[in-house]
């Protein structure tokens, strides 16, 4: 395994799945994960892809960090303003689930009525976490090609969801 191209070819992944489940760019879980992967490396197994194992393992170092007692004590601040701001409301009600629900629904809408080429790169680069590089070696098109349609596609859902912006 080659540690700096297995690195490479998943970073952007690695950076999606933390701000996913932190809500946070955070470069200590990154340099955790890469570490974990350089540690663990002899105990992969090549029965399934590389990029799962290493989403695992990115995954549950989020996590960690969120249970984490340092995560929790920089959560909680000496201002009272900001600690009122941290604080949310935990009940949900009927009407925002609701709301939520019909949300989702017409963002996966919007994305169900993009043209099949730029469906297929949102969903790949968006909603899956692949890089461009990723998803252009999937497709099998250039680089250039997959931003462009990137690009397209942003720009007509920008359009489509301006309701909800």
């Amino acid at each position: 395994m080659n540690f700096n191209e297995v690195i490479q070819t998943n970073k952007q992944n690695i950076k999606n799945i933390i701000r996913l489940i932190t809500k946070e760019d955070n470069e200590d879980i990154e340099q955790e994960v890469y570490v974990k992967i350089w540690k663990n490396s002899d105990k992969y197994k090549e029965k399934g892809s590389i990029k799962s194992w290493i989403s695992i393992i990115t995954r549950n170092a989020s996590l960690d960090y969120l249970k984490s007692a340092y995560h929790k004590v920089s959560q909680t601040s000496t201002s009272d303003e900001l600690t009122v701001t941290n604080i949310k409301d935990k009940k949900t009600t009927p009407d925002d689930n609701a709301i939520k629900s019909e949300r989702q629904k017409i963002i996966v809408d919007a994305i169900n009525n993009l043209k099949p080429k730029f469906k297929e790169v949102i969903i790949m680069c968006e909603i899956n976490g692949y890089s461009y590089e990723e998803c252009a070696r999937k497709l099998k098109c250039p680089l250039g090609t997959v931003k462009s349609r990137i690009y397209n596609a942003k720009k007509e859902l920008a359009q489509e969801l301006k309701d909800l912006l």
